[in-house]
């Protein structure tokens, strides 16, 4: 099993937080919400108004997001949906832990303001302008930046 920090559309209550809980992706369970330890920059970016993850650590916000434990086949779908190694690059963040789900898995011995390891998907490459984009440290689609997240059956 792995531990993956997610922070944007695939959270819950964000447009492609479905395929996280499609069984036949794999298996995902919910630990609790964090915090990168480090601040990086979370922009909205392309014409499509993607969330991205730019690994510039200490540039941007402490980005707020959540934890799952995900099997290998999840992890491999993931890779897949966030088209690894060339839009985005799943590397290690350190977190600190937020709030611990109650239903979450007591193996984990998560406690809020402990600090803990997950994958992350940043992006590999992004344009010149990206990293003087304005920066946040929590994403929502229907968030005050008024920017319409299009869905990939959507994009053309």
């Amino acid at each position: 099993m792995h531990r993956v920090f997610v922070y944007g559309s695939l959270k819950r209550g964000q447009p492609n937080y479905p395929y996280m809980i499609d069984r036949s992706n794999g298996k995902a369970e919910f630990l609790g919400t964090a915090v990168t330890v480090q601040k990086y920059p979370l922009v909205i970016a392309t014409k499509y108004n993607l969330v991205f993850l730019l690994n510039l650590p200490g540039q941007g916000k402490r980005v707020h997001g959540e934890i799952y434990k995900v099997d290998e086949k999840m992890l491999k779908y993931l890779d897949w949906f966030e088209k690894v190694p060339t839009m985005y690059q799943r590397t290690a963040v350190e977190l600190e832990v937020k709030m611990v789900d109650k239903m979450a898995d007591k193996e984990e011995k998560l406690s809020p303001g402990s600090i803990m390891e997950a994958f992350v998907y940043s992006t590999t490459t992004y344009e010149p302008d990206w990293p003087s984009l304005p920066t946040y440290d929590n994403y929502d689609c229907n968030g005050d930046h008024g920017l319409k997240f299009v869905l990939r059956e959507d994009r053309k």
